[in-house]
């Protein structure tokens, strides 16, 4: 029997590519144990996606599957600071171009980006090409609703993305009526901490669930002292004077009790601002007040 050798050699150059490309990251991936930032220099150096795809011949996802499982190792990593994050853009952006229909890269890539890189902006871009090359997936517009919602402040924008994400298939219970409430109520303390406990259930990620729970807890604060602050101006309306402190307000049964501080602190009011403080956090959440 006569071998082609020359057609052999056609039709096992692509794989033999692949699995050479394979090895390099392999390699690189050793070579990363020796610190973060070298970990981190091997996405920062690798190829745009669109220059990648015809070096892979064909095999586009076995090359993406290599990327993303390299690049969560490296995310997973404790000592990655937010200033380290950046480059999670990029290395999704390549993956996704290599596999556009990867949809879990975009969500994951996009709740990176904004709650632990603080780049919604990038977060976004990410989440925006995956809307468009996966339309039918719920979470990238709920992604782009919340980064719009607590990063942006652009509280049209938020809602009209979260409309869409509610009118998808498979989307939770909850969200067509946080989508209606986004609408009328956006400045709420409430919708934002029901926003952020449902994406906190969405969260998967334990670094991105840490960040979320220190969010919740400072808009608790914001919604208590939005409460204790009406207190006190009932307070002011019927005594005609300010409350000495917000104990004051339980005694003379303006409101039943002062809510625990939810960092373990308590509330103070400062009587040359009336306005009630958390001990721990100084900080007011200004966005989610009216």
């Amino acid at each position: 029997m006569t071998i082609n050798v020359k057609h052999s050699l056609v039709v096992a150059f692509p794989l033999i590519a692949a699995l050479a490309f394979s090895i390099y990251i392999v390699q690189h991936q050793i070579a990363g144990y020796k610190g973060i930032e070298k970990k981190i220099e091997e996405f920062v150096t690798l190829p745009k996606g669109e220059y990648l795809k015809p070096a892979v011949f064909g095999y586009d996802q076995l090359v993406a599957d290599i990327i993303w499982l390299r690049a969560i190792q490296v995310i997973g990593d404790k000592v990655v600071t937010p200033k380290g994050y950046e480059w999670v853009y990029h290395a999704m952006d390549v993956v996704t171009t290599l596999d556009p229909k990867f949809a879990y890269a975009y969500q994951f890539g996009g709740v990176t980006l904004s709650e632990l890189g603080n780049r919604p902006d990038m977060s976004n871009m990410l989440l925006e090409k995956g809307l468009k090359e996966n339309p039918e997936v719920w979470q990238i517009p709920f992604y782009l609703g919340f980064n719009n919602f607590f990063h942006l402040h652009n509280y049209e924008k938020a809602a009209k993305y979260m409309s869409i994400a509610s009118e998808l298939p498979g989307h939770p219970e909850y969200l067509p009526k946080l989508a209606s409430r986004l609408y009328v109520q956006a400045g709420n303390p409430d919708i934002a901490l029901e926003f952020l406990i449902n994406m906190y259930k969405e969260t998967d990620d334990e670094k991105v669930k840490e960040s979320l729970e220190k969010r919740i807890k400072e808009v608790i604060i914001e919604r208590d002292a939005i409460y204790l602050e009406r207190g006190v101006a009932k307070y002011k309306e019927v005594y005609k004077d300010s409350p000495e402190n917000l104990q004051d307000l339980v005694r003379m049964g303006i409101i039943k009790d002062i809510p625990p501080e939810p960092f373990g602190g308590y509330y103070y009011f400062d009587q040359s601002t009336n306005k009630v403080y958390s001990s721990v956090i100084r900080d007011r959440m200004h966005v989610y007040g009216k």
